[in-house]
């Protein structure tokens, strides 16, 4: 389903990420781990299609992905991508209205009911279907991801991406989100890229782990370099003397990093 050959990814003279071959048949979940500033959420944003490559490919069944979002992609981000001034349910409406040709996005008719009957469906999926006359200030950050995940699965996407989303919430939370996110992959046969800054929460979701770390470095130059995939592992056949090889490698490139800078 996903292919990259040989891809490389630079702003100027600076190197996000170098070299990546690989590929993702349809229905797998994965997630994405490594340093802060190590390319995953710029390669996310590549799948997105907000990004380009700058050299090599990046495809979607065998074709180049194309270099706008669309409703085959859906996204989530750490930071809740809600309309305050929105209620729950115009919330999810309004991502419905966006997919739509033309500038604002409004929806009549029957359009718009058919809309309102999915977007209560969908709520009902996520566990907020008592919450759809709420606003997002009136919610916990768990019920706002919930909302964030909602919008993003009204378009039905075929690639669910998933940016540190659950990041900012309590253990306990993240526990629950943790469920949801397995169900609903399971429920709706999706593909899921799901990148996130805690190793142990990489490794126990999904089915493949990508470690994303730089194999060579320039004291001289930090830039001239950039991350690549460094480990691609099936989820949950790993002992714990490979999680802390892969703790100790990812720290000690962010301290060389450092002092680099």
């Amino acid at each position: 389903m996903i292919e990259a050959r040989n891809l490389w990814k630079k702003y100027g003279d600076k190197v996000v990420l170098e070299r990546l071959n690989l590929r993702v048949e349809e229905g797998e979940f994965i997630t994405l781990v490594g340093a802060s500033g190590c390319g995953k959420s710029t390669f996310l944003k590549m799948l997105l299609g907000t990004e380009t490559a700058s050299s090599g490919e990046l495809l979607l069944d065998g074709k180049p992905i194309p270099d706008e979002p669309g409703p085959d992609r859906g996204i989530v981000f750490q930071q809740y991508s809600v309309f305050p001034h929105m209620s729950v349910l115009e919330n999810v409406m309004a991502a419905r209205g966006f997919g739509r040709p033309g500038v604002t996005g409004l929806l009549f008719g029957a359009a718009r009911q058919q809309a309102r009957d999915e977007a209560r469906a969908i709520l009902a999926e996520v566990g907020l279907g008592n919450a759809e006359s709420l606003y997002p200030g009136e919610l916990s950050g768990g019920m706002r991801q919930r909302l964030a995940i909602a919008q993003a699965l009204l378009g039905q996407p075929r690639i669910l991406l998933l940016d540190e989303p659950f990041g900012a919430l309590d253990p306990g939370i993240r526990a629950d989100m943790h469920d949801l996110v397995l169900r609903l992959w399971r429920e709706y046969e999706l593909t899921v890229f799901m990148v996130t800054h805690d190793l142990t929460e990489g490794f126990y979701l999904g089915t493949r782990l990508w470690v994303f770390d730089k194999t060579r470095l320039d004291p001289q130059a930090p830039d001239a370099y950039g991350a690549t995939i460094t480990y691609d592992l099936p989820v949950g056949q790993m002992d714990g003397g490979k999680l802390k090889k892969i703790d100790r490698d990812l720290t000690l490139t962010a301290r060389e990093t450092e002092k680099a800078l």
